[in-house]
């Protein structure tokens, strides 16, 4: 068997100089056009958020006026604006995480195709080599062959064998990194599809909107008078306001009253503002299309949440299977409980100090005072008792979508709406108390 050491090192160079670059061109060329596509999507994605600062900012300046027809009126195109683009700016970040999704697989594509190509040459060198170890002494030596040559020959092979091994793990490595990536984005691109599923509610929000000004225009006919008029007609007694019924999800609706007790009592021991924990219990029970219809065995978190839920159930007497809990969503785990629809794991993590302020052990997730109680105590770990505007809205978003994600802004309406709720009951508790 004859060799040719020099032309085999040259052919093994350029095989492996072909395998680092060959693809470099068309990796590069794709990784270029996602890069282009995303900071095209960033660029409007940053001007939609401008506008959305300005919309939010005329609601500000109009909402510390007096009330009258041109502030409402005012208000409600506002609103109208701004709800067309959150949805406008939120459909840009699904596009950008597409677009990141793209990125990745088609790097996934050029791995497989690299690692494909290694795997044949290392099939190639493996079967020069047994060749080479097939030959016994006396062939070696019979052959026109130089021993030492032979043996230079052989060490080449496996040096070479170990470092295309050493490139096809790390390849491996990083299409399984790539492939992480991949999931990772497929996860948060789901979370924004449904956080746009939600949103559509303020696409019936507007509709609620443009046709509430078309009516206080058509009542009104356009003058302020009439429509101070209407105004005082509309504003509640103190007796409505009692009588009122505040719906709960995972619970029956309670009176308004007894839901203002409640918040006083915990919002008293916790420092949270009673009308921000009413705002909040209200925008939980608002989400809550799926709140109470889902199973624990099914919609639950498997690990995570199902045998604290059995505890939880059993130390209360409950079924668990009889206890209402939040649906899964298509995209993550449900299985959320009572009012202020908790999570088994972290309403654990509250029991004790939940029992210490209600004086119930344990305490129920289902009870609309444990409920409220665990709420107000979630709000004040999240910043809420610094009691400004903008502490207690982020600490809404918080108890929404956690620290990391909670000053996104494609979770922003969580925290608006939280805040108009909590406006409305502040203005109905001003009145009772008056």
């Amino acid at each position: 068997m004859q060799i040719n050491k020099y032309l085999l090192i040259f052919i093994t160079v350029i095989f492996l100089v072909t395998l680092s670059f060959g693809n470099v061109s068309f990796a590069e060329t794709a990784k270029e056009q996602v890069s282009s596509r995303r900071s095209q999507l960033e660029n409007e994605l940053s001007k939609l958020e401008q506008e959305i600062g300005h919309q939010q900012a005329i609601l500000d300046s109009k909402k510390a006026q007096s009330q009258s027809l041109e502030r409402d009126m005012a208000i409600i195109d506002a609103e109208i604006r701004k709800s067309e683009l959150n949805i406008r700016a939120r459909e840009i970040t699904i596009s950008k995480l597409s677009e990141d999704i793209k990125g990745k697989e088609t790097t996934i594509v050029s791995l497989n195709e690299k690692i494909f190509k290694e795997k044949k040459s290392l099939a190639q060198l493996i079967k020069k080599r047994n060749e080479i170890d097939s030959f016994s002494l006396v062939e070696v030596i019979l052959s026109n062959k130089n021993l030492s040559d032979f043996f230079e020959d052989v060490d080449m092979f496996t040096s070479i064998k170990a470092a295309l091994s050493d490139s096809f793990l790390q390849i491996e490595e990083t299409k399984n990194v790539t492939n992480i990536q991949k999931e990772s984005l497929i996860d948060k691109r789901a979370a924004e599809i449904e956080l746009k599923n939600i949103q559509d509610r303020e696409k019936k929000k507007i509709e609620q909107q443009k046709a509430e000004k078309k009516q206080i225009l058509s009542i009104s006919k356009g003058q302020e008078a009439i429509y101070q008029k209407i105004l005082k007609e509309k504003q509640k007694s103190a007796a409505e306001i009692r009588s009122e019924l505040f719906t709960l999800r995972g619970s029956t609706a309670i009176s308004f009253e007894k839901a203002l007790e409640y918040a006083n009592i915990v919002g008293k021991r916790s420092g949270v503002r009673p009308a921000l924990i009413l705002g909040v219990i209200a925008e939980e029970s608002n989400l809550g299309q799926n709140v109470g219809t889902g199973n624990w065995k099914t919609d639950m978190h498997p690990t995570r949440d199902r045998p604290i839920f059995q505890e939880i159930c059993e130390r209360l007497g409950f079924d668990p299977d009889m206890m209402p809990v939040s649906k899964k969503p298509w995209y993550g785990w449900g299985g959320a409980m009572g009012p202020a629809q908790f999570i088994p794991s972290t309403w654990v993590m509250y029991e004790d100090k939940i029992a210490k302020m209600t004086g119930h052990n344990p305490p129920n997730p289902w009870d609309p005072f444990d409920a409220f109680t665990a709420s107000a105590m979630l709000l004040a770990d999240n910043g809420a008792t610094k009691g400004t505007r903008d502490a207690e809205r982020l600490a809404a978003l918080r108890y929404f979508a956690g620290w990391t994600n909670a000053t996104k802004s494609a979770y922003a309406f969580y925290g608006d709406e939280v805040m108009d709720l909590t406006d409305m009951y502040q203005k109905q508790i001003d009145i009772l108390n008056q």
